[in-house]
């Protein structure tokens, strides 16, 4: 049996033709995948070869006489449009180690890039060959920027009030026992036993008047009050770039809900609704080197003005100023993104018909109440780009106002520094990871809860004969302090 002839090398590009001659005259050629390229004899003894798609294939042809011979056929891609994408890579990344081959229509990336961004610039390059295998490296990220966000909450609330009115009473004049009132102030009490009157005064009195010849008497009630409150927070928070952050400062309250039950009962459970001074920020920091932030600030106090009282419990409203903006900042610089200012007047009248109407003398049978408000608010945020506070510096603390017991510890409990334990890499051990591998993880970062959700809680149940769910809004999930049952009546 004859040995098989020993293959040959035989190069041609994609889109382009090559000839091969033989000695002797051709009998038959084949070609082992036609995808790839086609042989046609031109001549008895010349074979043009055409190049289809980049690949690789056998072309054997038998001579005359019993002779073979074998071709290991190899086609390129086109170096016109491979050479197109290099230089487009060449201009696009520079600085970049981004190498690209080709072979069978697959088209392999590979190098060292500075970033997951450039990373999947080079794969959208080279994607035009081919579809793209990512053998890509990527360089070890550095440490991500931080931002230190600072809001200063201000808000101002004044409030005048002005009171004025008069009570009349008779204890025996012109042989009447009784007293005249607006009922806008509390007016004395008249009792009468066995020739003995008594006056009972439920409220604090500005001036009191009587005359025992006369059996008459009056109450007036002229008050004036002012009130200044002043409060200022100035909360700092700090987060990642790109990452969400939330403050709270202030607390939670109960709130009962009476859920709809078979029969016409119900079941109370306890909800916690929070409140104080909020902020909810995302910065980003863009590549003008300016900081994006999307944040939502928001003071609120309870408002027992305007509470409601369900089975004898009382549930406090909310007095809430929100804000929800988008704003770009220099590092340092400041913004004010919300001001308000509040007047309101309230004044109630009430004199007792027609003889409230006499000129001077009506004034005795009629009082006024004027209630004026002032409030102001303003929030100023502040972004800065901040980096961690050097070791060899002290951290910032509180001044406290007095010294705690002398012989208490100065220092807390901590884990001990290097000095104790040894040193930590300050390097990371490889310069450059790959790209699924560096890809997978900050996915895994970003799926990550912030706060881990807890459930409300339903403990004993009060049962409400014919109660129905009260229009309280939807139902919130309890946070942090969980629930408790409403004592029963």
């Amino acid at each position: 049996m004859a040995a098989e002839p020993e293959a040959r090398d035989l190069f041609v590009t994609s889109g382009k033709s090559l000839v091969v001659e033989s000695p002797v005259q051709i009998q038959r050629i084949a070609v082992g995948n036609a995808k790839v390229a086609e042989a046609v004899a031109v001549s008895p003894r010349e074979i043009l070869v055409n190049g289809k798609d980049p690949g690789e294939t056998s072309l054997i042809v038998w001579q005359q006489g019993g002779n073979r011979l074998l071709f290991d056929l190899r086609v390129r891609e086109s170096t016109s449009k491979l050479d197109a994408v290099r230089e487009q890579l060449r201009k696009e990344m520079p600085g970049q180690d981004v190498s690209i081959d080709v072979a069978d229509g697959t088209v392999f990336v590979g190098g060292t890039v500075s970033n997951m961004m450039a990373a999947d610039r080079a794969l959208a390059l080279a994607s035009a060959l081919g579809k793209p295998v990512n053998m890509l490296n990527v360089k070890v990220p550095p440490v991500e920027q931080q931002i230190l966000l600072q809001v200063r909450f201000a808000n101002v609330d004044r409030a005048a009030t002005k009171e004025l009115g008069a009570n009349l009473f008779s204890t025996g004049a012109l042989n009447t026992i009784g007293s005249t009132t607006t009922q806008q102030f509390t007016p004395p009490k008249i009792t009468m036993d066995q020739n003995k009157i008594e006056a009972t005064f439920t409220d604090l009195l500005n001036i009191f008047l009587f005359r025992p010849d006369l059996n008459l008497g009056a109450t007036i009630r002229a008050l004036q009050s002012r009130r200044l409150l002043e409060m200022l927070a100035e909360p700092n928070l700090l987060a990642m770039n790109g990452r969400p952050a939330n403050f709270l400062a202030g607390g939670e309250f109960p709130v009962p809900v009476v859920q709809s039950g078979i029969s016409g009962g119900g079941a109370v459970t306890i909800q916690w609704r929070e409140f104080g001074i909020r902020i909810n920020f995302t910065p980003y920091i863009t590549p003008r080197g300016t900081i994006r932030l999307k944040l939502a600030p928001e003071v609120s106090s309870l408002d027992y003005s305007n509470a409601v009282t369900i089975q004898g419990f009382v549930v406090p409203a909310l007095s809430t100023r929100r804000v929800e903006t988008e704003v770009e900042l220099e590092s340092g610089q400041s913004f004010a993104i919300a001001g308000l200012l509040n007047n309101q007047v309230v004044e109630s009248w009430s004199k007792i018909p027609g003889i409230g109407d006499i000129p001077l003398i009506g004034k005795l049978f009629q009082s006024k109440a004027s209630n004026k408000t002032n409030n102001e608010l303003l929030v100023v945020v502040t972004p800065d780009i901040v980096r961690p506070v050097p070791k060899e510096q002290a951290p910032p603390g509180i001044e406290f106002p007095k010294p705690f017991l002398q012989e208490a510890p100065a220092t807390v409990p901590r884990t001990p520094g290097i000095g104790v334990t040894g040193p930590v890499p300050v390097t990371p051990p490889m310069e450059a990871v790959p790209y699924q591998q560096l890809n997978q993880l900050q996915e895994q970062m970003k799926d990550q809860p912030a706060t881990p959700q807890i459930p409300m809680m339903q403990l004993v149940p009060v049962q409400i004969p014919g109660a129905a769910a009260v229009p309280m809004g939807p139902a919130a999930p309890s946070e942090g302090n969980g629930g408790a049952a409403a004592p029963p009546r």
